[in-house]
């Protein structure tokens, strides 16, 4: 039996020359996101990687730090975000109405070929505008990132997509009807934690039994995987938009259907690209959504985060009326560079031993 050799680490000359053009075609796409920017008078920040929380997804699993002062008992536990959302929405707070910022971004439990531990998040937020002006803008950076990378389209695990051509916006409930034959609404108590029964006889009848424990948003995300996502985005990028209030924690409700959410994800051949919001300005509905979120993290994995008390209080000071949006950028310069897998348009991946 002939002993198959062993990989190349990222730095040797041979492995980087076979990534280097992935990683040239992402330093184009980062200048075409910079020129958006630019032309549409964004200001570019900068804000601090550790926060009193990381986020307060109840899945997201975050990296846990000590901040030591010049005394032993000078200590405080502090996270490396998994977003730099809260963060940046201080800044609209603070008076800016146009922002962005390219920020590493932590998430524990994470690696695949989609997924590093560590990664690059283009995040931005617009002041006065609503959450469907950011479709327009992903269409923008979409297309420049394209020609960027010199390409006319996306191809990604075998299945193709053509930015140029028009969109796809299909909602949640849309979608489930078309791809898993599925009332989801019907489904739906419109609480924060929808009882399952329901849909996991739905589930069950299309032959994807829910799972012993199940909540109602397990089965939603088993089916949206398994399902519907691997059809968005072939042929051309589709937004997927009104999810159901409770998968939508930092989202206001649809003004004419108050169970919907102002939330879209955008895909392109299959590969989820970004996460926009009609953001949620009220602290005490935020308050009360983030303990629910932490009740449940705490259920499900024995920890909870803080609350960013700053954060609550910038909201009680009045957050101005916004949309705000979170992209992969990573994942968007594997599609612009023709990239399989992310370490491709990494520099440097984490260590993985």
């Amino acid at each position: 039996m002939v002993a198959r050799p062993m990989p190349l680490p990222p730095w040797h000359p041979e492995e980087f020359a076979r990534r280097r053009p992935f990683l040239s075609a992402r330093g184009r796409v980062l200048g075409s996101v910079r020129r958006f920017f630019e032309e549409r008078a964004f200001v570019e920040v900068d804000t601090p990687a550790l926060q009193v929380s990381p986020g307060m997804e109840p899945h997201l699993q975050a990296f846990a730090t000590d901040l030591q002062g010049p005394h032993p008992d000078d200590r405080r536990r502090l996270y490396l975000h998994t977003s730099p959302e809260f963060a940046m929405k201080k800044l609209l707070v603070a008076g800016l109405p146009r922002l962005w910022q390219l920020a590493h971004v932590y998430r524990n439990g994470e690696r695949s070929g989609t997924h590093a531990p560590e990664f690059s998040m283009l995040e931005w937020y617009r002041a006065g505008e609503g959450y469907r002006a950011l479709i327009e803008d992903c269409q923008d950076l979409l297309r420049g990132g394209a020609e960027a990378g010199g390409r006319r389209g996306f191809t990604f695990r075998g299945v193709e997509c053509d930015p140029f051509k028009e969109w796809r916006v299909l909602t949640v409930p849309d979608a489930f009807a078309e791809y898993a034959g599925i009332d989801l609404m019907a489904t739906y108590d419109g609480s924060h934690d929808p009882d399952p029964a329901a849909l996991a006889v739905e589930a069950a009848r299309i032959g994807s039994p829910a799972h012993a424990g199940d909540r109602w948003e397990d089965i939603v995300f088993r089916l949206l995987f398994d399902r519907i996502e691997p059809h968005l985005g072939a042929g051309v990028p589709c937004v997927l938009t009104d999810y159901p209030l409770c998968m939508a924690a930092l989202s206001r409700p649809k003004p004419d259907n108050p169970q919907l959410a102002e939330r879209f994800e955008l895909y392109a051949c299959g590969l989820e690209l970004a996460n926009a919001f009609g953001e949620l300005t009220d602290a005490a509905v935020q308050r009360a959504r983030f303990e629910a979120d932490m009740d449940l993290k705490q259920r499900l994995y024995g920890e909870r985060f803080p609350v960013d008390e700053e954060f609550l209080a910038a909201l009680e000071h009045g957050m101005p009326e916004s949309s705000g949006i979170a992209m992969g950028f990573d994942r968007l310069a594997m599609l612009c560079s023709g990239a399989e897998s992310i370490d491709q348009v990494l520099w440097l991946p984490v260590a993985s031993a």
